[in-house]
């Protein structure tokens, strides 16, 4: 693909049948979620706080008042708290898709503006998000003209029987790392622990690294390079301490109802079974603060209404698909920038 301004005629006239694909995808989805009685919502991109998770990096301005004082605001790195908020005030079903923006991100599969497909199911067990994931990977195929997703030499036949597998499961094939023998009983997490057990495997780990830095080392370097070869890949129950927004499980507490998918090598889409609990919540935020404060010197608001809102909020599963990237697999482009209308200069 050429390197020149996509606006050029030439360049344009490359992209525009994956562009024309990408409106056959998002048409699809649509009319599928709409034939699962989904309500599609418009969620707002200007906010109080942007997400509290420790490694995202948000896009900071500031609103003005009438009365001249300015306000810190975000554009956010993700609907979630607007959209969990229409669920406590009585939604059941609904989905957006929505301009969500985060910085320190580029690359061939990162923009730090993108479009993510957002959904939640009220009253649903989060499972029933992993075919809604398999049923889109088809529809974005079928958009595209094509009976696989791709990127570079790999394929995923999304038609074909998914894998399911825990976290705990993947990083004993694939890294030989008993994982759930570094938590305690109650999800506490033994750093030195898996350090140890992952120099054992020849993975590094550097002093002052946290059991979440060394755990993120080896998902990057031994698991997520053998996820979503021939078929997709639902990578399944999270730790506890890896929990983000997510319920713990019911039969044990060191795993959480969390998982995400893959096709190639490629991260798709990160579902949860929604956790209620705004006490637990609120600890967690303070604690990703704590690190994002210790690691880059800033930490995030948080949204209290949507604390307030979550108390209120019903049992529910809720999921983010990335769907430029789908999009981008369908469609075997190389890089995101391919598959956007007007991608970021």
């Amino acid at each position: 693909m050429s390197d020149s301004p996509w606006w050029l005629p030439d360049r344009h006239a490359d992209r525009r049948p994956a562009l024309l694909a990408r409106n056959r995808a998002q048409t699809a989805i649509r009319g599928f979620l709409a034939e699962c009685d989904f309500v599609e919502v418009d969620p707002p991109g200007l906010v109080v706080s942007p997400g509290n998770e420790a490694h995202l990096h948000a896009f900071a301005t500031s609103r003005i008042g009438n009365d001249g004082v300015v306000h810190p605001m975000y554009l956010h790195t993700s609907p979630e708290f607007a959209m969990k908020k229409l669920l406590a005030a009585g939604e059941p079903r609904i989905f957006a898709f929505a301009h969500v923006w985060r910085n320190r991100e580029a690359g061939p599969r990162h923009s730090p503006e993108f479009t993510m497909l957002e959904w939640y199911r009220a009253g649903e067990d989060y499972a029933v998000l992993m075919q809604d994931v398999v049923r889109m990977a088809q529809l974005a195929c079928t958009a595209a003209g094509s009976a696989e997703l791709r990127f570079g030499e790999r394929s995923c036949d999304p038609f074909a029987p998914f894998e399911r597998l825990s976290v705990a499961d993947a990083f004993g094939l694939h890294a030989g790392i008993d994982l759930l023998a570094t938590l305690g009983s109650d999800g506490a997490a033994d750093g030195a622990a898996l350090a140890e057990t992952a120099a054992q495997a020849g993975i590094r780990s550097a002093a002052g690294d946290t059991w979440s830095d060394v755990f993120s080392r080896v998902l990057v370097e031994r698991i997520e390079p053998n996820l979503g070869d021939g078929r997709l890949t639902i990578l399944d129950r999270y730790p506890a301490v890896e929990a983000a927004l997510a319920r713990a499980c019911a039969d044990d507490s060191r795993e959480a109802e969390r998982f995400e998918v893959y096709a190639c090598g490629v991260e798709l889409a990160n579902g949860f079974g929604e956790l209620t609990d705004p006490v637990e919540q609120r600890r967690r935020f303070e604690i990703e603060m704590d690190e994002k404060h210790r690691v880059y010197g800033e930490r995030y608001p948080l949204d209290e209404d949507f604390l307030d809102a979550l108390a209120i909020m019903p049992d529910a599963s809720g999921i983010a698909l990335g769907f430029d990237r789908l999009v981008m697999l369908a469609n075997a482009a190389p890089r995101i920038e391919d598959v956007m209308w007007a991608p970021l200069c």
